[in-house]
């Protein structure tokens, strides 16, 4: 994957109050350290070695000492009951994400000189928090002995990298979204909430860009790469130059517009008009930049692709975007899924798309024109889809979305893609998630969401919670188990 997600370094400093011994914060923190790198990337950590904080002079002291590591996440410890003040200012100065987790007791044998009270510290440490509205990530359970926090740091490393990387991120949009697509509505007030940099471009701009990159002796390279990655299923060859132009087009735009971003991702137009201007669709082109790590949303869907890319990150692997496109037919279901798989009729849907989704997350593919574009249009202008079944395994559903009176929302759901024939055309898969009839009812079209979603290939559900609840997002969307209503749910069925 391309350079465009950052790693974490989390600053480790421990906090102690100067009415308990300074040696319990001490031992704790190197205790702490000793078991993450034990377990972990010794790299993902740095710890604070300048001094305990317990006042707010030694607070400035380890911003300055973590600054200088280049931390770019923080851990505020709490080896015993802690100053509340200083370790909140600490969270509070800290420019990025922050975490506290404390120590628990370790022995029967040392509750007098030994205990650190730290479980109460926290107490107070989350009521300054809110007293200065200051954010900082609370494990569920943030107590506990050495391996416990060190796993808590690293539930942590995902959802770090996230909120930074979004402190730090750029979207390029090219052109206004394609008639009737309004479910796409992106009221960009939100990203500037949360840090984010837009820049929206025309269409045309991207046009007249791509034509002064014909010819560009680049253009071989790209082909040969795009020849090698296909293989036998390179059945649109004529169509290699005019995408690889298109892909060259997109990363020197990148390269001269980012600015001070570190990061980027792309909300793209594909049709009506690209593919008779163009002479080609992007949907591959799509793909290759997914697996670099930069995602690019179809349809100029800005909060897909703002999406995509925080699931890049958290997973630290390629994203896609599906459509929640059809249902799975009853002679489908009856054949390959019941008594097979563990889960109803109402369960499964399938997620599309023209061809976006990088080939190694499928099963195979080949180079295709776009069906239904080819409806309206002659076939040689909708070639460039990557078409096939998408590879099985699980998966999480997921979307970040502003509403069009710019409200932020979410929703997160986990389940899979089963190993069962598509049948069908485009980037496919059949996808299961528990409860997803009452899902589908009740948080996507309640809560007005758009057709898109994000897909992970794994379970994530937990980090992008925990990234959205960060973000300030009150109305995060999940699939409620049986027996759990939803607030709109009829309770006689």
């Amino acid at each position: 994957m391309m350079n465009n997600t950052p790693k974490a370094k989390i600053g480790i400093v421990a906090v102690s109050r100067d009415c308990f011994p300074e040696s319990l914060s001490v031992n704790r923190r190197k205790a702490l350290v000793a078991a993450y790198k034990a377990k972990y990337n010794a790299e993902d950590i740095y710890e604070c070695p300048v001094c305990i904080v317990e006042s707010e002079t030694q607070m400035l002291e380890a911003l300055a000492d973590i600054k200088a590591a280049e931390c770019n996440a923080l851990c505020v410890y709490l080896g015993n009951f802690g100053p509340e003040i200083s370790e909140s200012m600490l969270v509070q100065n800290f420019d990025g994400p922050a975490m506290i987790c404390a120590a628990a007791e370790e022995s029967k044998n040392d509750l007098s000189d030994g205990r650190g009270d730290a479980y109460c510290g926290v107490l107070n440490a989350s009521y300054n928090l809110a007293l200065r509205n200051v954010k900082a990530y609370i494990p569920e359970y943030p107590v506990g002995d050495a391996d416990a926090c060190a796993d808590m740091i690293h539930d942590f490393v995902p959802i770090a990298k996230a909120l930074y990387a979004l402190k730090n991120l750029k979207i390029f949009s090219f052109g206004p979204r394609p008639l009737n697509f309004l479910a796409c509505n992106a009221p960009i007030k939100q990203l500037y909430n949360m840090g984010i940099e837009i820049e929206e471009n025309s269409e045309l701009d991207l046009y007249e860009s791509f034509l002064k990159h014909e010819g560009d002796a680049r253009i071989a390279g790209v082909v040969a790469d795009m020849e090698k990655e296909l293989g036998a299923g390179n059945k649109k060859p004529e169509i290699l130059s005019r995408l690889a132009q298109y892909e060259l087009t997109l990363l020197d735009w990148i390269d001269a517009h980012k600015g001070k971003a570190k990061f980027f991702c792309i909300a793209g137009k594909c049709w009506p008009a690209f593919q008779t201007m163009f002479k080609c669709v992007p949907c591959y082109v799509n793909s290759r930049f997914a697996s670099r790590g930069i995602p690019v949303a179809c349809e100029v869907d800005i909060y897909g692709a703002l999406s995509e890319y925080i699931g890049t990150v958290v997973s630290d692997d390629i994203v896609t975007l599906l459509d929640i496109n059809n249902s799975v037919p009853e002679d489908m279901y009856k054949a390959s899924i019941e008594g097979t798989f563990p889960y109803t009729h109402k369960d499964t849907f399938m997620g599309f798309h023209c061809g976006n989704t990088a080939s190694s997350k499928m099963s195979s593919c080949e180079m295709k024109y776009q069906k239904i574009m080819a409806r309206n249009l002659p076939i040689e202008v909708t070639n460039g889809t990557l078409e096939g079944d998408i590879a099985p395994g699980p998966i999480t559903f997921y979307r970040l979305q502003s509403t069009a009176d710019a409200q932020i929302k979410a929703y997160i759901a986990q389940g899979e893609i089963l190993p069962v024939a598509t049948c069908s055309f485009g980037g496919i898969g059949v996808f299961a998630i528990p409860e997803m009839g009452r899902f589908y009812r009740h948080v996507l079209i309640e809560k007005n969401f758009p057709h898109h979603g994000a897909v992970a290939f794994g379970h994530y559900g937990k980090a992008l919670f925990e990234v959205f609840k960060y973000l300030g997002v009150k109305d995060i969307g999940f699939n409620q188990p049986k027996g759990m209503m939803y607030p709109t749910e009829n309770p006689w069925g």
